[in-house]
């Protein structure tokens, strides 16, 4: 009748089926909870241990579940990588930190080049003069932090709103 090959242990065999049959079981109670497409990829999994061990890997999967578990247990002993890991969080939090202060502009240095231009001083001049594009509706300034949320535009964008809305004047959308 049906003779298992010489290399494949029974109890690596018992193992792959428990496993399926507990996997099998879970994937019942999910297909009942939340739907077939859960319940049908739990059988999926299910399926991969029987697999295993008819393929005869698993004394592989073993060791590799034992070395796994070595260097984690080693990891979780060692000062040196709780020192690493403590110097990860830093540096995130010190990321974390300077791009809120570059949101907010604290401590950044003022651009040179582009941004402080003849046109972009003109441009600024304008809008804080006479209501130019950066003025609201009723003519009024908008104010930094305001309810609305919205932070006054740097003078190189302001040069563009002018062509905006000079295309909306077209369009007859005032």
């Amino acid at each position: 009748m049906f003779e298992l090959p010489e290399n494949l242990p029974v109890s690596d065999l018992a193992v792959g089926a428990v496993l399926t049959g507990l996997g099998l079981i879970v994937s019942f109670l999910l297909w009942r909870w939340r739907g077939a497409a859960s319940g049908v990829r739990g059988m999926a999994w299910s399926l991969v241990p029987l697999a295993v061990a008819l393929l005869g890997l698993m004394s592989v999967v073993w060791e590799f579940v034992r070395g796994v578990a070595g260097v984690v247990t080693g990891l979780l002993f060692s000062p040196l990588v709780w020192a690493g890991v403590v110097l990860s969080g830093l540096a995130v939090v010190l990321y974390v930190a300077s791009g809120v202060m570059r949101s907010r502009g604290v401590g950044t240095a003022p651009r040179s080049g582009k941004g402080t231009s003849a046109e972009g001083a003109k441009a600024a001049d304008a809008a804080k003069g006479s209501g130019g594009p950066a003025a609201g509706a009723g003519g009024a300034k908008p104010q930094v932090g305001s309810a609305s949320g919205k932070k006054a535009a740097p003078a190189d964008d302001l040069s563009d709103l002018g062509d905006i809305e000079e295309l909306l004047r077209k369009r007859g959308i005032d």
